[in-house]
C-alpha cells in the first residue's frame, strides 16, 4: 500500500461486501469456521475485515483481507460488520495484502502459498522481493514456486498433509509418471523415512538424465574385479565392527555414568572424543549409504519400467498377420503312408456301423499300401530311365 491510500474505520453491511475472486486461499476448514462463527455469535467481530470500494460494481466493496470473518458473520446472522477501508489501492496493492494476510496462517495449505506467489512473479515480481514483502527467505518462496510441476494428484497429497513440502520438491523434480511412483511409495509406507524417501526421488531424477538403461558401458574383466575386491573388503571391514565395535559399545551402553566415571578415569574424556567421531563418520556413512539404496532402488524401477517398455514396443511392432496370410504360414502337415489313411477309414467306419467288416477292409488298404512306395520315388525313377537310355 502506498502513503496515498486512505484508510478509515467503518461499518458495513455484510450484503454490501463481496468476496475477492482472486482470493489466494480456496481452501477453508469447515470444523474451524464453525469454530470462527461461534466465537462470533458469542463475543461479535473482534479484528475488522478489510475491503476496498469497486466502481460501478453491483456490490459496492470487494474483500482484502478476511473472508473467513464475514463468512462466519453471515452464518452468524449479523448484518453489520466492521471493516477497515481502503481507498486507492490498486489490484495488485489489494492482492499483496490479501497475501500477507493468509500467508502466515497454519490453514492455508502449500499449494495455495505457492499459487500466490506465481501469481506476483507472473507480475513482475522477483523471489527476493516476494520474501522481503512477507518477511521469507528466498530459498523458501523459491522452493514454494518449485512445487507449481507437480501433477494436480500429487498436490492434492501435499495439500492433504500426507507429503511435507521438503519432499515434494524433489517430487516435482521428477517427471509426471516418476511423480506418481515416488508419492504413491512414499504414501503407502515404503520408505523407513521422508529422508529415504527423498533418496530415491534423487536416485530417479538420475535416472531420469541418463540416455540408456544404466547410463554406462559394461564394465571390463579389470573393473570387475576391482568391484569384487571393494565388495570383500567392505564386507571384510563390517564383519569386524560387528565382533569388535558393537559389543564394545553395546558394554559401555549397559553402564551407569558414576561406574564409568570411575571405570575410564583418566581416559574417559578419550573414549567420549572417539565416540564423538565415530558417531559423525556413522552419520555420515548412513547418510551415503540410504543415498545409495535410493539410487539402487531407482535402478530396479527404471529397468522394470524399461523391460515393460520394450515388451510394449515389440508388440505394437508384431505385424497382424492377413487370414491368407496366417494360412500360409501354417507348417504343411507332414504326409502319412497312404496305407494308414486306407486302414484308417475302415475302422472308423467299423466303429460307426459296429459291422464286421474288418478282415475283407485289410485287403484294399495293403493293395492301396503297394503303389505309394513306388508314388514316393516317382521323381528319382524318371532320371534312372532318362540315364538309361
Amino acid at each position: 500500500m502506498t502513503d496515498t491510500n486512505k484508510i478509515e474505520f467503518i461499518n458495513l453491511k455484510v450484503s454490501e461486501i463481496a468476496p475477492n475472486p482472486e482470493q489466494p486461499r480456496k481452501f477453508f476448514s469447515e470444523e474451524a469456521q464453525d469454530e470462527l462463527t461461534n466465537s462470533i455469535k458469542a463475543n461479535g467481530l473482534l479484528q475488522p475485515v478489510v475491503v476496498r470500494p469497486v466502481e460501478g460494481a453491483k456490490v459496492p466493496y470487494m474483500l482484502i483481507a478476511g473472508e473467513r470473518r464475514w463468512r462466519s458473520c453471515q452464518a452468524a446472522g449479523l448484518e453489520f460488520i466492521p471493516a477497515k477501508l481502503v481507498e486507492g489501492a490498486t489490484e495488485e496493492e489489494a492482492y499483496v495484502l490479501s497475501i500477507a494476510e493468509n500467508v502466515n496462517r497454519a490453514d492455508m495449505t502449500i499449494m495455495e502459498e505457492a499459487g500466490a506467489y506465481a501469481d506476483l512473479k507472473a507480475a513482475g515480481w522477483e523471489p527476493g522481493k516476494i520474501a522481503k514483502q512477507f518477511g521469507k527467505t528466498e530459498t523458501h518462496i523459491t522452493w514454494r514456486l518449485g512445487l507449481l510441476t507437480l501433477r494436480p494428484e500429487v498436490a492434492e497429497m501435499v495439500d492433504q498433509k500426507q507429503i511435507k513440502s521438503n519432499l515434494a520438491w524433489h517430487i516435482a523434480q521428477l517427471n509426471p509418471a516418476n511423480q506418481m511412483v515416488a508419492a504413491m511409495r512414499y504414501v503407502r509406507g515404503d520408505f523407513d523415512s521422508e529422508a529415504e524417501a527423498q533418496h530415491f526421488a534423487n536416485g530417479l531424477k538420475m535416472m531420469e538424465a541418463q540416455t540408456s538403461l544404466t547410463g554406462e558401458k559394461a564394465p571390463t574383466a579389470e573393473e570387475q574385479e576391482k568391484q569384487k575386491k571393494a565388495k570383500a573388503k567392505a564386507k571384510d571391514g563390517l564383519g569386524k565392527a560387528e565382533e569388535v565395535l558393537i559389543p564394545l559399545l553395546e558394554e559401555l551402553a549397559e553402564k551407569k555414568p558414576e561406574d564409568l566415571a570411575v571405570i575410564l578415569g583418566d581416559d574417559l574424556a578419550r573414549h567420549l572424543r572417539v565416540v564423538g567421531r565415530l558417531y559423525a563418520k556413522v552419520q555420515m556413512v548412513r547418510n551415503l549409504l540410504s543415498k545409495a539404496q535410493g539410487i539402487q532402488r531407482a535402478q530396479a524401477e527404471a529397468f522394470n519400467k524399461a523391460a515393460v517398455e520394450v515388451q510394449q514396443e515389440a508388440a505394437a511392432k508384431k505385424p497382424e498377420a492377413k487370414p491368407e496370410e496366417a494360412e500360409a504360414a501354417k507348417p504343411a502337415p507332414k504326409p502319412r503312408p497312404t496305407a494308414k489313411k486306407a486302414a484308417a477309414k475302415p475302422e472308423a467306419a467299423q466303429s460307426a456301423a459296429a459291422k464286421p467288416a474288418a478282415k475283407p477292409a485289410a485287403k484294399p488298404a495293403a493293395k492301396t499300401a503297394t503303389p505309394a512306395k513306388p508314388a514316393a520315388r516317382r521323381a528319382p525313377a524318371k532320371k534312372a530311365d532318362a540315364a538309361a537310355k
